[in-house]
């Protein structure tokens, strides 16, 4: 299974003008959500961007003072997961990652065979080309009650509609709704 899961705003963007992530600040509920989802998690497909983001934070984030028992777990969990990271640019990578270069189909079958258990795409970029494709197989959106805008799309261009069926919908604390959906 392939899953596409990101923070989005309201109007559907995850991250703003700027490029900015600040407008999506979880709380503990969402943190602790997350968590759990990433222990399902086999392997991440990162694209540069967002591995530059999370490979600035994570990989030391036990040493944050400010980072409660929530955070500290997820960088424990985020550490432990492997990663093939989606690069033209970088010459390598670091923190239990693995830099790959190809068809994003042709290295998805390669690391189905590598990694049993669930997949997640992740960074709108690199995510554009599964969806495109039709290589998604679990949508998740939380959606955060913010409008932004402008800024990256969750959703990519697409030739014709993408039929998808509801799976689950969740409402946090804080106004962040989960909507899940499955590839028909």
């Amino acid at each position: 299974m392939l899953i596409y899961c990101m923070n989005v705003s309201l109007d559907g963007y995850v991250n703003d003008r700027d490029g900015s992530l600040d407008w999506s600040v979880p709380d503990d509920e969402l943190h602790s959500w997350f968590n759990e989802h990433a222990r399902g998690i086999a392997a991440s497909l990162y694209g540069r961007k967002l591995y530059e983001v999370m490979a600035a934070y994570w990989p030391t984030s036990d040493d944050d003072p400010s980072a409660g028992a929530t955070e500290r777990e997820f960088g424990q969990i985020w550490r432990r997961t492997p990663r093939y990271v989606f690069s033209r640019t970088l010459e390598r990578v670091e923190h239990n990652s693995r830099l790959v270069r190809g068809d994003v189909g042709e290295i998805l079958a390669e690391v189905r065979r590598e990694v049993q258990g669930p997949l997640e795409v992740a960074g709108p970029t690199l995510a554009r080309q599964f969806v495109q494709r039709g290589l998604v197989d679990s949508y998740q959106l939380l959606v955060h009650p913010v409008t932004l805008g402008g800024g990256t799309p969750f959703w990519p261009t697409l030739d014709q509609p993408l039929r998808l069926k509801l799976v689950e919908t969740h409402r946090f604390a804080s106004g962040v709704t989960l909507i899940s959906y499955s590839a028909r």
